[in-house]
């Protein structure tokens, strides 16, 4: 680290503009990511439901439209009058887009006919699913629908790829939004946080850089592997905030080392192999934080984690090579711009005295402290004893969305469109199958509560389809407890049954999270106990970290709960009641954990260092809160704007995860890690310091505070 801190002074031209080099041109090749993203992969691959999707397309073709067109005659017409105009449009859309199968209400097929037909008889549909090498894309999708239009009649447009389509859509616009809002604000706190324009511009320049690095990385992992819409979003999200943070802390512990009297040159090594090794040490944390999400089988889930690891990457690289070259170049005009001469240093003496208060205060009465916070957290987590798994639908897109409109209108009024769930009765070594064997299946699973009426709907000698459609009006709730009861129907002697469908899906990509959760959480605590250990050389100070995570984590998913399962405050923030989405619960789970440890790494860091300079224990705490206190909660407060922004999206599952994140800042930079944190280490003592003696000869060498 010395040895990289001197390299970055020598040549802090050369190491600057390399850096911003790289992240421009890499940036701008970055941006077509945007092309390449997935709208899929919330199933997990090894599971029945998935089986049961691979050999219906195998045996039988796609089967799950693209496009489902629904048709209102206007004008006083009737369906009978705009059939030929419709006809006329699907043929048509045949000869310019390749299509696998089209099912029209104004077709030959009488069981089409019937089931695309509305309740009420006065909206018809044409169901289409594209050719597999159709060479549609999702930014050439949306040019298909009008060709579908027809006059006489207004369409509106359902299907699975138009959903996609609209999330894709929408969290492109949301993001440009979100950082339109977000940088502006940002450099205005900035500015009156560090006292001056120079200072605040830094963390967000490094930000910018970012965001355009963890773009090309994405777009690297586009060429082996699939990348969730979501992904871009929330690496900008966090390459945003956590370059904001991590600029914070080195640019503030720069400038105390100026003010102590060290030359620029000086002062940028010893921010590097301080401030810098903490940032090493917080991007480790987070990385292994992130990485316990590469172990679910869901390519979402993975993806989430590959642009989180992809946006801390950058921010911790960067933070470590442009923003102390930047800093060696700008020495003592890191102070210009500012209102008056000595703002940043009044603002500093101000914050210290502030927190110096504050910590004094909590290290009176440590139990009182304690035990009030962790009674009242305990309580803001109890909702989360009931909380529930849901699914990602098209109901987390706004209400006004055309494609939601259009999907409101299937489920309601097209109840026969294939709501229901796949059985597929396979035979095994050699058997064959006979019509009476899929003829009982179908028996057995009409009889199944929850189930209106279930068809036998394809046949082979080795293979038959059975469609279950679930009773009309039913729940998520009565349509899982259907396919578990399906599932547990008797297969005849040389066959296995297997089920899918919509809700298969969604309970067996629940049942996969909840399978991988502890392997995760396991991953998390692991790697955050070792790296805690080298970083603090302390057997106590890694637990209580983890603890602490561990209580933020509660009280956060508590709240989320209680808002978005209970449905307490739904109205004022546009969303539907719903539980809680397994995707995002596993993405809340790590940036919360990871932002946790990551905010404890910048407060005991501090406290490290002033106990190894021989400080009592009560003067380490005070020390360490004094000089981050300032910092832990301005970086929570730029991290609350850049979540906050995010949150503005029409998208209910990124309102889930912005309100997750501001409630977890809220709590864990504040109430935790300034309140919590000091009355523990306080009545914790000398223990807060022990370690065996070999951990101690390791902390000497890679430890934060040396």
């Amino acid at each position: 680290m010395t040895r990289w801190a001197q390299t970055v002074v020598a040549r802090k031209w050369w190491v600057l503009s390399l850096a911003v080099l790289i992240v421009l041109i890499s940036g701008v090749w970055g941006l077509g990511v945007f092309g390449k993203l997935s709208q899929g992969g919330f199933i997990d691959p090894g599971s029945d439901s998935a089986k049961v999707a691979d050999i219906i397309e195998d045996n039988l073709g796609p089967q799950t439209p693209d496009i489902i067109a629904i048709y209102t005659p206007t004008d006083g017409k009737s369906l009978d009058d705009i059939g030929p105009a419709v006809t006329a449009a699907v043929d048509q859309f045949k000869t310019e887009v390749p299509t696998a199968s089209v099912k029209s209400y104004w077709g030959t097929d009488a069981a089409a006919k019937a089931s695309l037909l509305s309740n009420d008889g006065s909206m018809a549909a044409v169901a289409i699913t594209l050719a597999p090498d159709s060479g549609v894309t999702p930014a050439t999708f949306a040019d298909l629908l009008p060709k579908l239009e027809v006059d006489g009649a207004e369409a509106q447009f359902a299907g699975n790829t138009v959903v996609g389509v609209a999330f894709n859509t929408k969290l492109e616009k949301d993001l440009v939004v979100a950082e339109a809002i977000a940088i502006p604000i940002t450099l205005v706190l900035l500015v009156f946080i560090f006292g001056g324009v120079v200072a605040a511009a830094v963390p967000v320049f490094v930000g910018v850089l970012s965001v355009l690095s963890a773009l090309a990385v994405l777009r690297i992992l586009t060429l082996i592997t699939d990348v969730s819409s979501f992904s871009i979003n929330v690496a900008s999200l966090l390459g945003l905030g956590l370059a904001i943070d991590y600029g914070l802390f080195v640019v503030g512990r720069f400038r105390e080392e100026l003010n102590s009297g060290s030359d620029p040159g000086a002062a940028a090594q010893r921010t590097v192999l301080t401030a810098g090794r903490t940032v090493m040490f917080s991007g480790l944390l987070l990385i292994c934080a992130f990485s316990g999400m590469l172990v679910f089988p869901q390519a979402v889930i993975r993806s989430l984690g590959f642009g989180a690891i992809a946006a801390v990457l950058s921010a911790a690289v960067l933070s470590l090579t442009a923003v102390p070259a930047l800093l060696a170049i700008l020495g003592h005009r890191i102070n210009a711009l500012t209102w008056r001469k000595d703002a940043a240093q009044r603002g500093e003496e101000r914050s210290r005295k502030f927190w110096g208060r504050v910590v004094t205060w909590v290290m009176k009465r440590p139990v009182a402290v304690s035990v009030t916070i962790v009674a009242v957290l305990l309580v803001m987590a109890s909702p989360l004893l009931g909380a529930r798994l849901g699914e990602l639908s098209y109901t987390a897109l706004p209400d006004n969305d055309p494609a939601r409109v259009a999907m409101d209108t299937l489920v309601n009024d097209f109840p026969q469109t294939g709501n229901g769930a796949t059985m597929i009765l396979q035979a095994e070594d050699g058997n064959t199958l006979t019509p009476a064997e899929g003829a009982a299946i179908a028996e057995s699973a009409g009889q199944v509560e929850g189930i209106g009426q279930a068809t036998v709907v394809a046949s082979t000698n080795q293979l038959i389809a059975v469609q279950a459609l679930y009773s009309e009006g039913s729940t998520p709730q009565s349509q899982s407890a259907a396919v578990t009861d399906l599932r547990e129907i008797s297969a005849p002697d040389g066959t296995v049954l297997l089920v899918g469908g919509g809700q298969a899906m969604v309970d067996d990509g629940n049942n996969a999270v909840l399978h991988w959760l502890p392997v995760m959480i396991l991953i998390m605590v692991g790697s955050t106990l070792i790296l805690l250990f080298l970083a603090f050389g302390s057997v106590v100070l890694p637990i209580k970290a983890v603890l602490m995570a561990a209580l933020s984590l509660a009280t956060t998913f508590g709240v989320l709960t209680f808002v978005f399962q209970d449905g307490h405050g739904v109205e004022l923030l546009g969303v539907s009641q719903t539980p809680l989405e397994a995707t995002f619960v596993v993405l809340i789970l790590a940036v919360v954990f990871g932002l946790s440890t990551d905010y404890e790494v910048f407060l005991m860091s501090r406290m490290v260092e002033a106990k190894n300079a021989g400080a009592t224990t009560e003067e380490a705490v005070k020390f360490g809160t004094e000089r981050t206190g300032r910092i832990v909660t301005a970086a929570a407060l730029l991290l609350i704007v850049v979540t906050g922004a995010f949150a503005m999206s029409g998208l209910s599952v990124m309102k889930f995860l912005g309100v997750g994140m501001i409630v977890a800042l809220i709590v864990d930079a504040t109430i935790i890690r300034m309140l919590l944190v000091p009355s523990l280490v306080k009545l914790m003592g000398e223990a807060n310091w022990w370690a065996p003696a070999w951990m101690k000869k390791v902390h000497a060498k890679v430890g934060i505070g040396h």
